[in-house]
């Protein structure tokens, strides 16, 4: 066989691999809309905040396998995915796992070799299961990095809330201004939740309960708990705040210790497994005069 051909055949086996490691392996995420997260655009009267477009490979068939699907749905809302997007994400993971199998089945086949088609054939009906659920693990991932990163930002708007209604302001309106102080996708979803909430003539704080009931955010629901409890019965809550948002600091900020010292013990793994490898090298010429006296 001519070197031309093992060499496309190669060419195409490594990149099949490469596209598949692509597609596992969480990648980096884009400058532009990393920022655009962490610093939206000011919400304006009756505009919604963007969301994310869908797959232009997504249609019609996206939509209804999305209904009758079991997706995260309250993920996907806090990561502004819609559901078409996400089925077709996990629909092009599922075939790309039928198919690349068959890479190097045609690699060997025109090399001469004789491989049995049920061999790639298995092999795909396995790991296209496998890359199904891929999503749902990368969604899961970020949701919960985007609720931590949620729940500092709403340590630091109660405070602001507290601080607000101590200097004798509504509660309705410290709601407000303290959510405009603040800037990250965090505090813009909290105003768009307020600015509906003005829109439709209803109560701020069922808007913070309903969001927090949708996207999964238990901290939202306590807020408005605590700023209902001051609108209905008058009661004095800055020091309920402040006890809420300190006790919220201190569990992330116990969180973060605890991920910080399982990084650390992690990092002593390579270390000792470089040490016992040392080790044998060393004694491994010790020990063969030994056995061979």
């Amino acid at each position: 066989m001519s070197q031309t051909v093992l060499v496309t055949c190669g060419a195409a086996v490594g990149g099949g691999i490469a596209l598949l490691v692509r597609e596992i392996l969480p990648s980096a995420p884009r400058l532009g809309p990393a920022l655009r997260r962490l610093d939206p655009p000011m919400v304006r009267p009756g505009q919604q905040q963007a969301t994310t477009p869908a797959s232009p490979l997504g249609g019609a068939w996206a939509g209804r396998l999305a209904e009758r699907l079991k997706l995260p749905r309250a993920d996907l809302s806090l990561l502004a995915q819609s559901p078409e997007q996400f089925v077709t994400n996990k629909v092009a993971l599922a075939l790309l796992g039928l198919l690349v199998p068959l890479i190097p089945a045609i690699g060997w086949v025109l090399m001469g070799l004789s491989v049995p088609l049920f061999i790639p054939g298995i092999a795909g009906v396995l790991l296209a299961p496998v890359l199904w659920f891929v999503p749902d693990w990368a969604v899961k991932t970020e949701a919960a990095k985007a609720r931590t990163e949620f729940a500092h930002a709403a340590a630091a708007w109660m405070d602001l809330v507290a601080t607000r209604m101590a200097s004798n302001v509504a509660a309705d309106q410290a709601l407000e201004d303290a959510a405009r102080i603040g800037r990250g996708w965090a505090f813009g979803r909290i105003q768009e939740a307020l600015l509906r909430a003005r829109t439709e003539k209803s109560s701020p704080w069922a808007a913070l309960a309903e969001l927090g009931s949708q996207l999964n955010l238990p901290i939202l629901t306590d807020v408005a708990d605590i700023v209902r409890l001051s609108s209905d019965d008058g009661a004095a809550v800055y020091d309920t705040l402040r006890n809420r948002a300190k006790s919220l600091t201190n569990e992330l900020l116990t969180t973060d210790a605890a991920r910080a010292n399982a990084d650390s013990e992690k990092l002593h793994t390579p270390a000792a497994l470089l040490a016992v490898i040392a080790m044998i090298a060393m004694a491994f010429p010790a020990v063969l005069n030994i056995f061979s006296i």
